[in-house]
């Protein structure tokens, strides 16, 4: 995959060549990296000079300095610095150096998260219906961390054509009592059933087509699954 491809069309093409048909209501789950590398959102470590703040985490951290100073650009806030860098990104996400990542990249790149993730899987999505004639959803998944867990799991970083929420509040439990609080991320949910597939090594399954999962047709930002820091439980 080189910045250009025709991201769509090849996924079509391997979709057909593994003898799938695409049809209603599919969701296809594109992993982050390939459509980073479509789009040509990579660096070159070498074309990076650090800043005193990169340097100065560097040393902390134990990590090359150019690519501190790549994680801080990609941040609009650390939030913490031992171990790893966790930030919060343009886009929102909090997450492990600002998703910034050597793995599956060319020897002396980085791979950065794709600039606009729902306007690439909207672009993706209507390519896909065109070709197809299907009405799709799409979502780009990455993998990430979770506070207080071990491992990593697949979640969405881009969506389109999918409400990202199941809402359940005012529905009634399996004893009649009202729900008021239940919302189901299943963005989340199918990026991390994908992810099983996908892999996190030299597995060579960047997309996943999913089908039988039901879900309202929409066309929100993945913004709405980000907790304002006013709900969150944990900031004191």
């Amino acid at each position: 995959m080189s910045k250009g491809d025709d991201l769509a069309f090849l996924l079509i093409k391997a979709i057909r060549e593994n003898g799938l048909q695409v049809e209603d209501g599919d969701i296809l789950v594109v992993a982050q990296t390939l459509v980073s590398k479509a789009e040509g959102s990579t660096i070159r470590l070498s074309e990076v000079k650090p800043s005193p703040e990169a340097l100065r985490l560097a040393e902390g951290l134990g990590r090359d300095a150019r690519e501190v100073e790549v994680i801080l650009s990609n941040s609009v806030q650390v939030l913490r610095a031992k171990g790893s860098l966790i930030t919060r990104t343009r886009h929102g996400f909090v997450c492990a150096h600002s998703g910034v990542d050597s793995s599956n990249a060319p020897p002396g790149e980085l791979l950065l998260l794709p600039r606009d993730p729902d306007r690439s899987a909207r672009c993706l999505r209507k390519k896909l219906e065109e070709f197809t004639g299907k009405k799709l959803a799409v979502i780009i998944s990455d993998t990430s961390g979770r506070a207080f867990r071990r491992g990593v799991v697949g979640y969405a970083i881009g969506i389109s054509g999918i409400d990202p929420m199941l809402d359940y509040r005012g529905k009634k439990d399996l004893y009649g009592r009202t729900l008021k609080k239940t919302l189901v991320c299943i963005v989340d949910a199918v990026a991390a059933a994908a992810n099983l597939v996908m892999g996190e090594a030299d597995e060579g399954v960047p997309a996943v087509l999913v089908r039988g999962v039901k879900y309202e047709r929409r066309e929100k930002p993945i913004t709405e699954i980000l907790r304002p820091e006013a709900e969150d439980l944990f900031v004191p």
